[in-house]
């Protein structure tokens, strides 16, 4: 596939990531199915209810709302649930106890929006969280599943996170968008399963210092971090898994925090991805590796294959197969060690720095090189080209990316 071929597809797949998660007047219809009371803040809800009016809390005596019947529904039925009261810095919004729903409306301006005290499956759905302090908190409980979908999550501090040493579980997010925030997700003895979700402009998308994370068929654009991924914290912390499948990693200003340049999993995925347009390539100091079928093009640097860190014996065991580094500002490809990695199948085009510099790699075969200003190859064999469909030049021109036609600007209809 030619560059300009793959950056069709790319505009392609980004642009209908857009489309799926543009937030409809019919998706965020009353379902109905709950009894309309007449609800005030304070009210502690034990049977399926659905709001009638907005409701303004003080924020200052308890939650503005307590849930504790088990598998009750309650609907927001398009209304906001917001502070009214000065900020103290301990205002909560809706206080969970049982598996329970609450779904369509918005919770605005607590430092808590939603907590969850108890319940092993609770749902979020058609939500939108704006201005608060942290989103969506699971602060007790053990294996609780979280699940967000088709939520809005803007200009939040913090998004989803948990408290540290007292609740563990999985936050699972469907067909969602967050944008504004300043992080968005952290993964603290917790997993983070993300499907079809947008990020955009938000300061730091995710920070997994004792968990997993995985992104599948998502867009993380024009965010400022990308994610956050530390060895040690807290002394004994390790993000056990960073995954991606289909997902695009677009015009976002680093791929890792100044302070942590290394993304340092235990185990890294990267599979049928796109990572393009960022101001930072990617330095993983890891433990496995499982790099396949993924564009790295027109980044601060490609992928940069380093020591992991002394916290573990080192060592590092994988493959980097099948990719594609296009016109990288600096390597396209760079092992600085190698342990038992196999590179194979690979190409790297007009990189500034080198196309594959992996010296004591195994060489699987199959790479391709050229017109990289360093350098094509050390470490491995690489052809020129490898038949018609690589003849494209790096030189050849495509369409600016990740650009949502006629998207939903998130920020601006939150006003």
């Amino acid at each position: 596939m030619s560059p300009m071929c793959g950056g069709r597809e790319v505009v392609a797949r980004a642009t209908g990531l857009a489309v799926l998660l543009t937030v409809s007047s019919a998706a965020w219809a009353d379902a109905g199915g709950s009894a309309a009371l007449r609800v005030r803040c304070g009210d502690t809800i034990t049977r399926s209810t659905r709001l009638t009016h907005d409701l303004a809390c003080p924020g200052t005596n308890g939650p503005a709302l307590r849930v504790t019947g088990a598998g009750v529904v309650l609907d927001l039925g398009g209304h906001t649930v917001r502070r009214s009261g000065p900020d103290t810095g301990l205002s909560e919004g809706i206080l969970v106890e049982a598996d329970s729903t609450v779904r369509n409306g918005t919770i605005r301006g607590f430092s808590w929006g939603y907590i969850v005290d108890s319940g092993q499956d609770v749902r979020l759905t058609r939500l939108t969280f704006v201005d608060n302090g942290i989103a969506v908190y699971n602060r007790y409980g053990s294996f609780t599943t979280l699940t967000l979908t088709d939520c809005r999550v803007l200009r939040n501090r913090v998004g989803l996170t948990s408290e540290q040493d007292a609740s563990n579980g999985t936050f699972v997010v469907r067909t969602s968008l967050f944008s504004g925030n300043q992080v968005v997700m952290s993964a603290n003895w917790h997993d983070i399963e993300v499907e079809r979700s947008t990020f955009q402009s938000n300061a730091l998308v995710f920070w997994c210092p004792y968990g997993n994370v995985t992104f599948r068929s998502s867009l993380l654009w024009r965010n400022g971090v990308v994610g956050e991924v530390p060895l040690g914290e807290f002394g004994y912390g390790a993000c056990s898994e960073a995954r991606f499948f289909d997902t695009v990693i677009a015009d976002n200003g680093a791929l890792a925090p100044e302070t942590r340049r290394a993304w340092e999993p235990l185990n890294l995925v990267i599979r049928d991805s796109w990572v393009v347009g960022n101001g930072t390539g990617l330095e993983a100091r890891v433990r496995t590796l499982d790099v396949r079928r993924t564009q790295w093009w027109d980044n601060g640097s490609g992928l940069w294959v380093a020591e992991p860190s002394d916290y573990y014996p080192p060592s590092l065991t994988g493959e980097v197969r099948d990719n594609r580094f296009l016109r990288n500002r600096g390597d396209g490809l760079l092992v600085t060690y190698p342990g038992t990695l196999t590179v194979a199948g690979n190409m790297a085009l007009g990189n500034q720095g080198w196309g594959i510099n992996a010296p004591g790699v195994i060489d699987g075969g199959g790479n391709v090189a050229r017109s990289n200003g360093a350098g094509d190859c050390l470490g491995v064999i690489c052809a020129a080209s490898a038949g018609p469909h690589l003849l494209a030049g790096p030189e050849t021109e495509a369409p600016v990316p990740f650009i949502p036609n006629g998207g939903w600007v998130p920020v601006e209809s939150a006003r």
